[in-house]
């Protein structure tokens, strides 16, 4: 059996073997406690038949654990002075390979279609670096990849505004966007005790199961989010007021603004944080005629 890497003494022996040292612009905070890895892993329903698809993995905490679990680790990694370490960490473990490569322009299909062939089940299972945790979730939901979902650490205000129902102050056009692809749930949160350096914020680990077809049906995608994002542009505002502001020539088209609202049975002077995502869809249909 294997040392866990993810102790305060065998994370500080190897940073201070390989003088690493950490990148603020790189959002770098490693996990320093196998408790919460464990668990992270048992969130994600990790078996021998699954692959799984790890961003951003440090000095490979995270990586080890899933690695004992899974038939198959691909690990994305940014920063080239972490490669040395992961072949040293990660040597016990020959089904882990890891790509020097930013997630964000990475062709991930193409990687899942090349290193995953022979996996049937795909999870992503990150600890995110904190400054891109939104465009990298949105980025792989978008793409429609063949995963059943994603278990990911992340800032915990984040964490609930995924998760955030209509009707509450956290809920916006990212609770919906993401809401649209996934089944969102908080799993745990995680003290910043646990990590090194120790992050300003709390965390929380959410588990994003993806939908077998998004969760409402609309005519036209695009302009639904254009909708969602021109009714949160001030959250103070009223959707009529949001949408004759935000909506291209929305001044000019108000009459069929205040039509589309009655079609879609919903009360102007209501705020957009107040609609749920079956409304959204409902409206964007009714002012679909006006706008496209």
């Amino acid at each position: 059996m294997y040392k866990d890497i993810a102790t305060p003494i065998r994370t500080k022996t190897i940073l201070e073997k390989y003088g690493f040292s950490f990148k603020k612009s790189l959002g770098q905070n490693f996990l320093i406690d196998p408790n919460i890895l464990k668990r992270i892993v048992d969130h994600a329903d990790i078996t021998e038949e699954t692959g799984a698809i790890e961003i951003g993995p440090g000095i490979g905490a995270l990586t080890e654990h899933l690695a004992r679990s899974s038939k198959k680790v691909v690990a994305f990694e940014i920063d080239q002075r972490l490669l040395p370490i992961l072949t040293e960490t990660l040597a016990p473990y020959p089904n882990v390979e890891v790509i020097h490569q930013d997630v964000l322009k990475a062709d991930v299909k193409a990687v899942i279609e090349e290193k995953l062939a022979d996996v049937k089940d795909i999870m992503v299972v990150a600890n995110l670096p904190y400054y891109v945790t939104t465009p990298i979730i949105m980025k792989l939901l978008e793409e429609k990849l063949p995963i059943r979902g994603l278990v990911v650490m992340l800032q915990k205000e984040v964490a609930d505004r995924i998760s955030a129902q209509p009707g509450t102050k956290e809920y916006g056009s990212l609770s919906i966007a993401i809401q649209y692809y996934t089944k969102a749930e908080i799993v745990m949160t995680v003290p910043k005790t646990v990590f090194v350096p120790q992050p300003n914020v709390d965390s929380a680990i959410i588990r994003l199961t993806v939908r077998e077809k998004p969760a409402v049906e609309m005519m036209n995608e695009e302009f639904f989010f254009q909708v969602i994002k021109s009714s949160f542009a001030q959250r103070r505002k009223t959707i009529l007021n949001n949408l004759t502001t935000q909506l291209p020539n929305g001044k000019e088209k108000k009459e069929a603004i205040v039509l589309a609202l009655t079609e879609a049975k919903i009360d102007p002077s209501r705020r957009g944080e107040t609609l749920s995502i079956e409304e959204f869809a409902r409206l964007s249909d009714a002012l679909l005629p006006a706008f496209v």
